[in-house]
């Protein structure tokens, strides 16, 4: 009661910043900082009870994005409004699922632990199994994990990770979950069943629950087939019983260079389960700086950044707090956002159109992105890139940027020119085993086929590293996140130096931005390729 009345009153609050900030002269950099801070302080507030996408604190934080879009002079960009409804969809196991080899039945958390099957409210699937190793179809890399087996009709087992030689956005890419479940469905597929490693069976997402955006049927969007089930070391061995090999054996010989030759297990396999849907309403906030050239306004630029975060823990931490407050995950990336439109305000428009987008449910897997692309807004649907702001750490004063996934497109030389012009260079990924190049909203339009790019303060400078680590360790995803975090906002300010000098390129540029020859993601998604 007391939190729900909290939020209620700071719509006037917002009121008052925008009304601030809409007479804030182009002037000192200082103005800057301090308006940085101002939306980071509101954005991370405990009142706001850390922005979890479908609570009161969230639509809050959206009706604030939306006041300050406006007082940017963006026009509403989802058509007709600021905000785009996103009709979210939170799904999980419902009472008890039973699980059997050729009728004999298995042990729930002993052998398996049902997984929530997106797409159906009741599950009853029986069939023969196909054991794919890490479940990987890439063959223009030199790995088929489907060459030698016939997967039509077939629950696919399969296990985590991706081969060690590919590169490491590639790695990332086919090490996902929702990457192998693609490829199964491609293969023909009916469900699959992840083969932990485990002792004892756990969920695949914490608690079990997980999000979609829904349907019309009212079940959650989720491309490929359903994964039905996590199976124990227990669970594994009765998979593998009478294969001719042992689970011991495959598991070994799944090294992350050459997968376990693909077999056909001796067994069929029943799973039944029960999944519950809950409809949650969020929004996606979009406004939109219409392009001033007629032959190229029609090309969409997205600046995206999310603004959901994780809400309040079950348990407080050792001070008693237990709101996730988010504020360099991804507050500071909304206020660069906001920031970059008051800057286009100042400078003026670019000869193609600009999105801001401030998205919802990113924490819950990438889903108000994925939302947007697929639900594009009528006049916005040739995008041409997307920039991505999320979680820069601006806890040390940085002397290098990394920009996930800017050496497989035309973006590269923009953010390096971008990076130049604010004194300093631009790096590969320091932390390739993170798998942060399919973590944030960017990949979603990269599924897409648009060129896009995921930045971040580099860690190179004296102190950098050990300044990530701390936030990592201390503070990420925790009640830690908060405006009291040691934020530099001059190392802010020099953050959105970077990211408008790359927008205003991309939007003025004569050419729009290309894939570069021969780009995996670029070729896998079908996207504009340079000659």
């Amino acid at each position: 009661m007391k939190r729900a009345n909290i939020v209620k009153r700071m719509p006037a609050v917002a009121s008052l910043v925008v009304l601030l900030s809409a007479t804030e002269p182009p002037a000192p950099r200082a103005a800057e900082e301090a308006a940085i801070r101002a939306h980071v302080a509101y954005l991370a507030s405990d009142a706001l009870a850390g922005r979890e996408a479908g609570s009161a604190g969230f639509d809050t934080a959206a009706a604030y994005v939306a006041q300050q879009f406006a007082a940017a002079r963006l026009k509403p960009g989802a058509d007709g409004a600021y905000l785009q409804r996103v009709p979210l969809v939170r799904y999980q196991i419902a009472g008890h699922a039973a699980a059997s080899i050729n009728g004999t039945a298995l042990t729930p958390g002993g052998d398996f632990t049902a997984t929530a099957n997106p797409q159906a409210a009741r599950t009853d699937m029986s069939a023969r199994v196909v054991f794919v190793g890490q479940g990987v179809s890439a063959p223009t890399r030199g790995h088929d994990d489907y060459a030698q087996v016939d997967a039509r009709g077939a629950i696919v087992a399969l296990v985590g990770g991706a081969p060690d030689d590919l590169q490491s956005e590639e790695h990332a890419y086919f090490a996902s979950i929702r990457t192998k479940l693609q490829a199964a469905a491609a293969h023909g597929a009916i469900g699959a069943v992840l083969l932990t490693g485990a002792k004892k069976a756990r969920p695949v997402r914490a608690g079990g629950v997980q999000y979609g955006w829904a349907t019309p049927e009212g079940t959650a969007f989720a491309p490929g087939v359903p994964l039905l089930a996590s199976f124990t070391d227990a669970g594994a061995n009765k998979l593998f019983a009478g294969a001719g090999t042992t689970w011991d054996q495959a598991r070994a010989e799944v090294n992350g260079k050459q997968a376990f030759p693909p077999a056909a297990l001796k067994i069929t396999l029943r799973i039944q389960s029960a999944t519950q849907f809950t409809p949650v309403a969020s929004s996606n906030v979009v406004g939109v700086l219409p392009g001033t050239d007629p032959s190229r306004s029609n090309e969409v630029v997205v600046l995206s950044a999310h603004l959901d975060h994780i809400g309040i823990s079950k348990k407080p931490n050792a001070k008693g707090d237990a709101i996730n407050n988010g504020a360099l995950d991804d507050a500071i990336g909304i206020a660069s956002l906001i920031e970059e439109a008051r800057r286009f305000q100042r400078a003026g428009a670019g000869k193609r159109t600009i999105v801001f987008l401030a998205v919802t449910a990113e924490e819950k897997g990438l889903v108000g992105s994925d939302y947007f692309v697929r639900h594009r807004p009528k006049g916005l649907k040739n995008i041409v890139a997307d920039v991505n702001l999320d979680m820069p750490v601006l806890t040390y004063a940085f002397s290098d940027v990394v920009a996930f996934g800017g050496d497989r497109s035309t973006l590269g030389p923009v953010i390096a020119r971008a990076a130049k012009g604010a004194g300093v260079v631009t790096s590969p990924d320091p932390i390739p085993e993170q798998t942060i190049f399919t973590r944030s909203d960017h990949f979603r339009f990269v599924e897409a086929g648009v060129p896009s790019v995921f930045l971040w303060p580099g860690l190179k400078a004296e102190g950098a590293r050990a300044a990530f680590e701390d936030f990592m360790k201390n503070r990420y995803h925790q009640p830690g996140d908060e405006i009291d975090a040691g934020i530099l906002w001059d190392q802010a300010v020099r953050f959105v130096d970077i990211n408008y000098a790359i927008a205003r390129d991309i939007a003025d540029a004569p050419a729009k931005p290309v894939w570069n020859k021969g780009d995996y993601f670029g070729t896998a998604f079908k996207g504009p390729m340079a000659n």
